[in-house]
């Protein structure tokens, strides 16, 4: 068997492992940035809407986003994949399965940012499987099978819009829906500071993510042949680092405080902004882009903040605002070379006009206003099977550690409060 396959193959296991292994991220950042009784609910849902996200995509998501295409919409076949003889991109196509499969769960776990310290266990069931199923491989398909927009020649390199805006208009979604937790907002409409209760797991949290993205940007080069994933690293590492230093200064500058997850969102940020762009751009432009993101999501998180969304997680300011932005960077950046060599124009600093621009702003209006209000329409049909989408105002206050598992995720602390009569 050829060498260079053997290899394509293994780097890409690697890589599904790196974007699997930032669920372990996400439980991190999520539990560390919302109060102690919701820490074990929040760590439980990610791990069995992972289980479901898998099972989706295993039994329709994948055939309904690289299947034959169905007018550019939609795929039409490969569902309840399993065939081992197959190849996919010069991969084993259960390489390159497992590889999309782990794509897709993030998008689910970053929508589900929007649903954090309110939404009934229930309703994360059924809403994970329908996403799966009916919104996620719809705006894939557009763009990474062989759907509309990726004939236009759309560039997203790694997911700023399939994956991470996707997310971000699902979340929007639930938490216009499920409303602000209780006590965030005054009748005045003022907001109250709900601190989450560990920052060192935030700060770890995003750790993990950074690290698990070059699985994400350079995984998605899909082989080892001329080293291009390097080159994707270097960027993705360059516009992770701007992003962070980016949102810092500013949030220091205007706060009179260096606010550490002000800071954390700004990596991320970087990071969500650099994934579209990561195979099309110079280094300095990769640098531009992220301290861009950085910038962006400190107003953005500000933005949703007067506007009375309650966004626990900043999936709206790091998933959503970042990767409208990362999404439209490469009509602007993307080089020549790069361009012929990874699909679509160049952008308009490099004398390609307006053409790449406009491609990218189309995909980020069609692909976000189908996720939002496709997640809409999906919502209100959950809360409506699950008897509503948010836990009662007793069990939000008691926290859905209890109430919806019936136990704490840190019980000697709970049970050491009591004994104090807290």
């Amino acid at each position: 068997m050829d060498e260079m396959y053997l290899m394509n193959n293994l780097w890409i296991m690697v890589a599904f492992i790196l974007v699997i292994l930032m669920q372990g991220g996400f439980i991190l950042l999520e539990a560390g940035s919302t109060r102690m009784k919701n820490a074990g609910h929040i760590a439980g849902k990610t791990v069995f809407t992972l289980g479901i996200a898998s099972l989706a995509f295993w039994a329709l998501g994948y055939g309904l986003i690289y299947g034959d295409s169905l007018g550019g919409i939609v795929g039409t076949n490969d569902f309840f994949f399993g065939d081992f003889t197959t190849q996919v991109d010069g991969l084993a196509g259960s390489v390159d399965f497992i590889f999309q499969l782990a794509f897709a769960a993030i998008a689910l776990t970053i929508a589900f940012g929007g649903f954090a310290e309110r939404a009934k266990l229930s309703v994360y069931i059924v809403f994970a499987v329908l996403f799966s199923l009916l919104v996620y491989p719809v705006v894939a398909h557009w763009i990474w099978g062989a759907g509309w927009i990726g004939d236009l020649g759309k560039q997203d390199f790694a997911g700023s819009t399939v994956v991470h805006l996707t997310g971000a208009m699902a979340a929007l979604a639930a938490t216009i829906l499920l409303r602000p937790r209780i006590g965030k907002y005054n009748s005045d409409r003022s907001s109250n500071d709900i601190a989450g209760h560990n920052q060192v797991y935030t700060a770890l949290g995003v750790l993990l993510l950074w690290v698990g993205w070059f699985g994400f940007n350079a995984g998605s080069t899909l082989g080892v042949d001329g080293a291009f994933f390097g080159y994707v690293g270097l960027n993705t590492q360059l516009g992770a680092a701007a992003g962070a230093v980016a949102a810092l200064l500013i949030a220091w500058a205007v706060l009179g405080k260096a606010d550490v997850p002000t800071m954390l969102n700004g990596a991320l940020a970087g990071l969500v902004a650099i994934t579209a762009s990561c195979a099309f751009v110079a280094p300095w432009a990769a640098v531009v882009i992220g301290l861009i993101g950085g910038l962006i999501v400190y107003g953005s998180m500000k933005f949703f903040e007067k506007k009375n969304i309650d966004d626990p997680i900043y999936a709206l300011s790091v998933h959503g605002a970042a990767g409208v932005w990362g999404t439209i960077s490469t009509g602007f950046f993307a080089t020549p070379a790069l361009a012929e060599m990874n699909g679509g124009q160049a952008g308009l600093f490099y004398g390609g006009g307006f053409e790449q621009l406009g491609v990218q702003v189309i995909s980020v209006v069609a692909c976000g206003l189908f996720a939002f209000i496709a997640s809409y329409v999906l919502l209100k049909a959950t809360g409506a099977l699950t008897g509503g989408l948010r836990v009662s105002e007793e069990e939000e206050l008691m926290g859905l550690d209890i109430s919806e598992h019936g136990g704490y995720g840190y019980p000697e602390n709970v049970a050491y409060a009591e004994k104090q009569g807290a």
